[in-house]
């Protein structure tokens, strides 16, 4: 292998063109291989992206020996597939969030990563912002006191009369799958733990179909998690901390790149009284960090800091809430 990651990108998402293409011409030790698109745009999709190669089919790009990682940002009931056919053909695969629809699913693609000795990790961008270590920095100082809640809130408004994949239940949409699991990751994240028992409610775009909106409470010991999603309400990707002595507030937690204050991440201290101590910002991009640690763990034979048994654990506090619904 050479001193760069060469890439493959199964699809032609929106989130691949605008963010992890950038981010793999970008970063250090990566660079854009190849493409493949089944939509029979792949010639354009390549052209546009700046790939030098582009495949009509997943497969035939999964064959290139000369590919050695794969970015999958497929439909989340496809993940599972394309994942362990990626291992199969000895690449290593960045799958994007969630994982998978199950957590029988993780297992599965954990098992074929350790028999095919690849790395694989699932892409919850965010948690390489800076922003969140100091967070964390923060409660460990004692800033807040003793930690008793978190709250957090991912939302975007969606027309629900599309043909948007969100919405489709067959694909795994459902706006707990699509940006409730970062509130949840975020919870397990910045608490360090693991709930005991989960709740939630959701609001049906028609019966038996996928929730439009959720709203669940985490059971940790000594600390509450309220958080909630929904693709029917006004933008908001947040969360906050509250303990005996103060706040700790994250206005643009899951994407800092939409602050309209210079796409920056802002962690914000209060005390007792919600009186400011202080407001600090955070310029980086996710997406690169994410990238670059991937790829090095690729070059360097390291294991992803965030590990599968972690993606195994947030894919069944998941699970539990979508239980909790019927």
């Amino acid at each position: 292998m050479s001193d760069k990651v060469r890439w493959g990108i199964l699809g032609s998402a929106n989130i691949a063109k605008k963010n992890m293409v950038p981010a793999i011409q970008e970063a250090a030790n990566a660079e854009l291989a190849a493409v493949a698109s089944e939509s029979g745009k792949a010639e354009e999709t390549a052209a546009d992206w700046g790939a030098p190669l582009f495949y009509q089919s997943y497969s035939t790009l999964l064959k290139d020996p000369d590919i050695d990682a794969v970015y999958i940002p497929l439909p989340n009931a496809l993940h599972q597939k394309w994942v362990i056919e990626a291992i199969k053909n000895g690449k290593h695969v960045l799958v994007e969030k969630p994982a998978a629809t199950t957590a029988d699913d993780v297992i599965a693609m954990g098992a074929a990563a350790k028999e095919y000795n690849v790395k694989w990790m699932e892409a919850f961008m965010y948690q390489f912002h800076p922003q969140h270590e100091y967070v964390k920095e923060l409660i460990a100082d004692g800033a807040i006191g003793e930690v008793k809640r978190f709250r957090s809130t991912f939302s975007f408004p969606l027309d629900l009369s599309s043909d948007n994949i969100r919405l489709n239940k067959e694909l795994g949409g459902g706006s707990l799958f699509d940006v409730g699991c970062y509130c949840v990751h975020a919870s397990r994240m910045i608490l360090d733990s693991e709930p005991s028992k989960v709740f939630s409610n959701g609001r049906l775009l028609e019966e038996d179909g996928i929730d439009i909106s959720s709203t669940a409470i985490l059971t940790f010991e000594g600390v509450d998690a309220v958080i909630d999603c929904s693709f029917e309400e006004a933008k908001s990707n947040r969360y906050s901390v509250s303990g005996t002595k103060g706040h700790i507030e994250v206005p643009f937690a899951y994407r800092a790149d939409t602050n309209p204050n210079g796409g920056v991440g802002e962690v914000i201290l209060k005390d007792v009284n919600c009186e400011v101590l202080e407001h600090k910002t955070f310029a980086a991009d996710p997406f690169l960090i994410q990238v670059e640690h991937f790829s090095d763990c690729v070059l360097n034979d390291k294991d992803p800091v965030y590990s599968a048994e972690s993606t195994y654990n947030n894919m069944k506090v998941i699970e539990a809430l979508y239980q909790s619904q019927k």
